[in-house]
């Protein structure tokens, strides 16, 4: 297995950066990686690769914006051009796991906004949405508030089921203001 970064004179100049195509796999296993800024990899029999990691908003990308060639890896092996996070493995009882968690910075204006929708949310008539979005809302601000992050999978929950239109939260002028503020965050960090 190679792992590392060749210096631009190395590559094809100033012209930016070339992935070669994964090849077919092969019992032998072997992975072959450009640039890797969080991840796990792993190779060979009985290879085991895992990424448990939190990461905060977006991976910082490779210097240069791209990364370099990667020479062809070994017969049958896996090729991979930049990898930002995640996991590989490869060969015959390879397992590869990402279980890595993304946290994002959250605004005061994010809380504030699903403030006032768990207000608006108890005008309504009780139902098993609204009390499935208020949950869901309280526990992002549980975690804003003790941290000052929120989980991304958290707000795309949120912004699915506030955006819809069609479910009675969604037509809260408060859940437009919320949806446009994980929008803009989730635009932002990634």
């Amino acid at each position: 297995m190679t792992t590392g970064m060749r210096e631009p004179a190395e590559d094809e100049g100033a012209g930016g950066a070339a992935a070669v195509p994964p090849s077919p796999p092969s019992a032998s296993g072997g992975i072959s990686v450009g640039v890797l800024t969080g991840g796990a990899v792993a190779a060979g029999e009985g290879a085991t690769a895992e990424d448990r990691a939190q990461r905060v908003g977006r991976p910082a990308p490779p210097p240069g914006g791209g990364g370099p060639p990667v020479g062809p890896p070994a017969a049958g092996a896996v090729s991979i051009g930049v990898m930002s996070g995640g996991a590989a493995a490869s060969g015959p009882q390879a397992r590869a796991l990402d279980a890595t968690t993304q946290v994002l910075d959250a605004p005061d204006a994010l809380l504030a906004a699903m403030g006032t929708l768990r207000a608006q949310l108890r005008l309504l008539s009780p139902s098993d949405e609204t009390s499935d979005v208020d949950a869901r809302l309280a526990e992002a601000e549980e975690e804003i508030e003790a941290t000052g992050q929120v989980r991304r999978s958290r707000l795309q929950w949120l912004r699915e089921r506030l955006d819809l239109g069609a479910t009675a939260a969604a037509t809260l002028a408060s859940a437009a203001a919320v949806v446009q503020q994980i929008t803009q965050l989730l635009g932002r960090q990634g």
